[in-house]
Formats: structure tokens, C-alpha cells, sequence
């Protein structure tokens, strides 16, 4: 029987860090020596090593100079220079590395965006593409003060933003105000924040939430069912997880005024089992199984944000049933009342291992 935390520590040093410090609770001292190896070996090592003598990554900001046909209608291979530095981010590249540091002065002073050749950090025109750039330059201790002001002052009346607003569009986009959102938050987080760019996010991050992260405000019909498929890594993409992601890393709690409990609340009356602790959300949110299936564009498409085909992920029903049991929830079934049960998956995993339910992001559960 396969722990799902030894497998997890056979991978890259982007991954083994992250699973010591989430999964494993180790002493901080040895999550930091594991991600100082990130910069050094493994995918990190071999992306820093893949920028080229011009400061960028397949010698463009957005897109790569070369290796795919725009005017076809190819989606591009993401190789470029904002999207390696999102991986290397993903990855937990220790930013004060000397050589990540090399790699970003590099992209500083010699990398210009296609739109009108402005320098990275300086930003271009698209909320979605200057969101992902203030992460960046937030991460990366570069200073991203002129993009911010310019997101402040492009926030549309209902409080999100759209990267068509310069074509004319009044209504926000879910997918380009996530990416300016996740900016904003790491530019506060960097200590940077001003309290007009910490109104602006407070402000988009009620356009999301008054629409319940995924309906339309007056009709409450999903927007796209597409969000509802999640992927990695998302890129300018939406999707509900990455939402949910997003308000989670916010720390923000939201408290309620207690309040008279009906008969129709009481424990006994509920269809989950008696004594659970879980969440009272569907089942198929309590576990992630990633079922590759090829999915639409979702949201408003960026002008320049172009998208090849993907995949998406699909929650599991069985995933979640398992990972119930994983976590000893009662009355899961009737098979496991009364007696502890081990069971694995078809890949010889322990389902009875905490940690199984992560590796179910990365594989399929029948």
C-alpha cells in the first residue's frame, strides 16, 4: 500500500516543499532548504535555464516570437515570458535567489510587451494581463506602482473590471477581474497597498460575490458551465476554485449573528450522517479528480490572451465518496460503522491516508 505523501515526495522540489509545509507540517528550516532547491534542479532549475540572451523567454512578453501560427488561429504554446514566470511562481522559486534575481533583472530591462514595446514591469493596456503582472512584481520585489493607480482608475461602475472596456464594454468580466484581484492582493500583501488600491479590490471582490462566484447577478443562471470545470495552471482563465482560492488566501472570515434554530436544521433531520463535521456543500466539492476533457474558452477572451486548446478537470463523485472515508466522516456507509475500513484506490493508493485527496487533483478516480 502506497502512502500518498511518499509519492508526492518522489517529485520535483516544487512539489516536495509544498508538501512538507502543507501536508506534513515540517519544521519551517527544512521546508526552506527543500525550496531553496527549486532555483537549483528540477522544472525550476530547467525554466530559469530557458531564458534567452534578450532577458525574455521564447523571445516574447506575451507571446513567443516564434513556433505557432496567431494568424491560423493556433492557440500559443504559453512559453513566453508572463507565463513562465507564473510557473515559477506556482513553483515557489525563492525570489531572493541570485540567480532568479539575475533572471528577473534581465526581464526588467530588456523585455518589452508587444502591445507598444513598454517594459514589463511598466505594464500595457489589459486589466487581465496588468493583474498577472502586479502578482509578478509583487513576488519578485519590482515595483509595480504605475500599474496599480492604472487598475484603480480603470475599475468599471460595477466594480470589476473587463479587458474590452477599451472597446467599449461597460460590464465587468469574472475572468478579468480575478487576475487584477490576485494582483491587488499580492501588492498589498508586498506592503505596497495604498487605500484607494485596497478600496478597488474590497469593491471587485463584491462584484464576485454578489454573483455567487458563478450566476448572473438578476437571473442567478450560471454564466458559463465551463467555470465549473477547473484546471491547472489557469492562466487568464476563470473557474470557481480559482475564486474560491482567492478568498481563501484573503484570511477574511465572514461571521454571522446567531439565530434561533428550526426543527428543519437540527442535526437528526439532515440528510448528511449525524455527528459530521463537514461543510454543507455538494459532494462532489469535497474532493478534486481531474478527468481530462477538452473544454470552451471561458469568460470574455482577451484581445491578446490567446488561449490554446486544453483541459479541464471534472469533480468525482467516487473521488468524494472515498475521501469521506478518508477523513472518517460517520455513516459514510454502512460497511464502514462500527469498524475502521482500508481501502485503496485502483492505483494502490491508501485512501485512509489524509493526504490522498491531493493527489486526486492530479489523477483520474474511477
Amino acid at each position: 500500500m502506497v502512502r500518498v505523501s511518499d509519492w508526492l515526495l518522489e517529485s520535483d522540489p516544487a512539489v516536495r516543499w509544498q508538501v512538507l509545509r502543507d501536508l506534513l507540517r515540517t519544521p519551517a528550516e527544512a521546508v526552506a532548504a527543500e525550496r531553496a532547491r527549486v532555483a537549483a534542479e528540477g522544472w525550476g532549475a530547467r525554466l530559469l535555464a530557458r531564458q534567452g540572451a534578450d532577458g525574455q523567454w521564447a523571445g516574447g512578453a506575451c507571446f513567443p516570437a516564434e513556433g505557432w501560427r496567431r494568424d491560423r488561429g493556433e492557440g500559443q504554446p504559453w512559453t513566453s515570458t508572463l507565463p513562465t514566470l507564473e510557473l515559477l511562481c506556482a513553483f515557489g522559486v525563492d525570489p531572493r535567489d541570485d540567480r532568479v534575481r539575475r533572471a528577473i533583472a534581465q526581464v526588467r530591462d530588456r523585455c518589452r510587451w508587444e502591445h507598444a514595446g513598454q517594459p514589463f514591469f511598466g505594464g500595457e493596456v489589459e486589466p487581465c494581463i496588468n493583474g498577472r503582472t502586479v502578482g509578478l512584481g509583487s513576488y519578485f520585489d519590482q515595483d509595480v506602482a504605475a500599474i496599480v493607480d492604472r487598475l484603480v482608475g480603470e475599475q468599471l461602475e460595477d466594480g470589476g473590471w473587463n479587458c474590452e472596456a477599451e472597446n467599449g464594454s461597460t460590464r465587468s468580466s469574472f475572468a478579468t477581474t480575478i487576475n487584477v484581484l490576485e494582483g491587488l492582493l499580492a501588492h498589498e500583501r508586498a506592503g505596497r497597498a495604498t487605500p484607494p488600491s485596497i478600496a478597488a479590490r474590497r469593491r471587485g471582490e463584491a462584484y464576485l460575490l454578489e454573483r455567487r462566484l458563478f450566476r448572473r447577478k438578476r437571473t442567478g443562471e450560471v454564466v458559463n458551465p465551463a467555470w465549473l470545470q477547473f484546471s491547472f495552471p489557469t492562466r487568464w482563465r476563470y473557474d470557481v476554485l480559482r475564486a474560491l482560492d482567492y478568498f481563501r488566501s484573503t484570511g477574511r472570515r465572514r461571521t454571522r449573528a446567531p439565530t434561533k434554530r428550526s426543527p428543519s436544521s437540527d442535526r437528526s433531520s439532515s440528510p448528511m450522517a449525524p455527528g459530521c463535521s463537514r461543510t454543507r456543500i455538494p459532494a462532489r466539492s469535497t474532493s478534486r479528480s481531474r478527468t481530462a476533457t477538452a473544454a470552451p474558452a471561458d469568460g470574455t477572451r482577451c484581445g491578446r490572451c490567446v488561449s490554446s486548446p486544453g483541459t479541464s478537470g471534472h469533480w468525482s463523485r467516487p473521488a468524494a465518496r472515498a475521501t469521506q472515508r478518508s477523513r472518517g466522516c460517520p455513516g459514510t456507509s454502512r460497511e464502514s460503522r462500527g469498524r475502521p475500513q482500508k481501502s485503496t484506490d485502483k492505483h494502490g493508493f491508501d485512501t485512509d491516508d489524509p493526504s490522498w485527496s491531493f493527489v486526486s487533483v492530479f489523477i483520474r478516480v474511477p
